[in-house]
């Protein structure tokens, strides 16, 4: 499944993001979230919930793909 996901700041941390897309409840869960879960960013293995996305990045969770893009 793929979501695209617009930005109306410069960037998004990872914590932020999967929040957004409905992956966890709250920020708090994030951490748990990223030691349970492979997380991909532009095909890197992400395990820190605060690392920076900005628009173009590709994430990818389970059967989910993330694509991030400038908002106006």
């Amino acid at each position: 499944m793929k979501q695209d996901i617009s930005l109306k700041t410069p960037y998004i941390t990872l914590g932020q993001l999967l929040k957004i897309a409905d992956l966890i409840q709250t920020g708090g869960q994030a951490k748990w979230f990223l030691a349970e879960n492979d997380v991909y960013v532009n095909e890197a293995l992400e395990s820190r919930r605060g690392k920076k996305l900005y628009p173009d990045d590709v994430i990818k969770v389970n059967d989910k793909m993330i694509k991030l893009k400038a908002g106006k």
